[in-house]
């Protein structure tokens, strides 16, 4: 299993890595279970203490593991926000998901955008919120999206949410004290924010809501999805949240970003004198947000009919004075955000089911985020969606493993600096990069044995390389809006 070939990681306080089936399923009562997922915002594999990590403790997801499942292969999207939260809403990899890169509605510098948002999902597509509204679920969303801008198809609110709170536009959401938020179409003055005022917290503001949804809903089937901005760009918080690490951290290096003119708040990243402790402070603060979550379902008596899931949208970044090899946030995987190595795209997940979910167990199924539609589509009763290319993982989730089909491969693909594929066929990994400046020449990997991608071995293994440049050629979709580069125009000429 690969997680014995992971002896970094500090499992045994997880008392099991087992995944036998359990004793009982809540889903057999045939009472719809409430679905919670929330999705951080650019956490390494490496930044939770229950992954590794050594510089701060996570203690609420720690706890959250204890009582569920925590995997060691699952995947994001891909390694840039936009896409792959597409790819999580449509079930398809970046190879056919329609939206592709982070690219925004109006391309004017921050500060100067008349236009608010990303390029918008398209209404034709059916969302996994879609889907599960269809089966009686009311459904919320809190926190950053990212999939379409105000007045454009691809809002919450058509994209499958009943209720929607938080960024809109995924490039505001870079900033922690903004001048507004979204409630639903109505645009939220933050007046406390106003001439630089450090007044409404928006990670508090959006959890709040988030809490409110629970107790709304609470006695009806809820999908929730909490898409925390935590711990993405800006690094700043309260005062207070970042006192508890000094002189256990180190302040770390200052960093000199936007504090005033038309950049300010508007996606420029503020000044930080000490990143370390508010890294730590960031992501100790989305902890106890769980921790908040987990004890209000206990409260209203919802733990047991309630499936929990924590995950990240792609690997670590260090903008803002994020300092990712300081606090080992891609653990012993090579690259971060925006690569396509492991680090880039590899990525906590952890599933919690009290009474269906094994509590404890560990779990080696290799997935990825286009699973998630189809997994939760079979926990909500519905049928594997179509034109979805994700495998429910449910069978692993209840300890069925002789029932869990497997990927033939996983497919990756972004379309920055110069366009990048990826491709996992069990234990091979291909990367091309450099795509538009006419490279061809594939990096292969055996991650049995170099989890770290350090040795390229494509030529000692040509079959195999052979293999993986043609699913990188047959998983690629070309699409009009969104060109990877020199793929598309070898398909116009076929």
């Amino acid at each position: 299993m690969m997680l014995q070939r992971v002896g970094w990681l500090v499992f045994m306080f997880l008392g099991c890595t087992s995944c036998s089936k359990t004793t009982s399923s809540n889903i057999e009562s045939g009472k719809l279970p409430n679905i919670i997922f929330v999705l951080a915002d650019d956490l390494g594999y490496g930044d939770l203490s229950c992954y590794g990590q050594q510089k701060f403790t996570t203690p609420h997801i720690d706890k959250l593991a204890k009582s569920g499942m925590l995997f060691t292969n699952h995947y994001a999207g891909t390694s840039v926000c936009s896409p792959s939260r597409a790819s999580l809403m449509t079930g398809q990899h970046t190879g056919h998901v329609a939206i592709r890169d982070n690219r925004s509605l109006d391309p004017a510098p921050y500060g100067f955008r008349e236009r608010e948002g990303q390029f918008p999902l398209p209404d034709s597509i059916q969302t996994l919120p879609e889907v599960l509204k269809s089966k009686g679920y009311v459904t919320g969303a809190f926190g950053k999206w990212g999939l379409g801008g105000p007045g454009t198809e691809g809002t919450p609110n058509n994209q499958g949410f009943d209720e929607f709170y938080g960024y809109v536009c995924q490039s505001l959401a870079h900033n922690y004290y903004p001048d507004h938020l979204w409630h639903n179409d109505e645009k939220v003055l933050l007046s406390a924010n106003d001439e630089g005022g450090y007044g409404s917290y928006s990670p508090d503001l959006m959890h709040e809501k988030a809490l409110e949804f629970i107790d709304s809903n609470k006695d009806q089937p809820f999908f929730l999805f909490v898409s925390s901005p935590l711990p993405h760009a800006e690094l700043i918080a309260p005062k207070e949240k970042m006192d508890k690490f000094k002189g256990s951290i180190s302040p770390g290096k200052p960093f000199r970003g936007v504090d005033e003119g038309p950049a300010f708040r508007k996606g420029g990243l503020a000044s930080q004198d000490q990143p370390h402790l508010v890294f730590a402070a960031m992501v100790t603060a989305l902890d106890r947000q769980v921790g908040e979550v987990m004890e209000k379902l206990q409260k209203l008596g919802l733990e047991e009919n309630t499936i929990v899931i924590f995950t990240s949208d792609n690997g670590p970044h260090q903008e803002g004075g994020g300092d990712p090899a300081y606090f080992n946030s891609n653990g012993p995987l090579r690259g971060i955000k925006r690569d396509l190595y492991e680090g880039g795209i590899r990525v906590p997940l952890i599933v919690s089911w009290p009474g269906t979910i094994e509590a404890g167990s560990t779990n080696d199924h290799i997935s990825a985020f286009w699973d998630f539609y189809p997994t939760l589509s079979e926990v909500g009763g519905l049928k594997k969606p179509p034109n979805s290319d994700g495998i429910s993982f449910y069978p692993s989730l209840i300890g069925n493993l002789n029932a869990q089909e497997e990927h033939d491969y996983l497919y990756w693909e972004y379309h920055g600096e110069s366009g990048k594929q990826a491709v996992r066929m069990g234990n091979w990994k291909a990367v091309r990069t450099d795509i538009r400046k006419g490279n061809k020449t594939i990096e292969l990997f055996d991650l049995s044995n170099d989890l770290g991608e350090a040795t390229n071995v494509a030529d000692l293994y040509p079959e195999v390389t052979a293999k993986a440049d043609s699913i990188l050629r047959i998983a690629h979709q070309p699409n009009a809006e969104f060109k990877l580069g020199y793929l598309d125009e070898e398909r116009k000429l076929e």
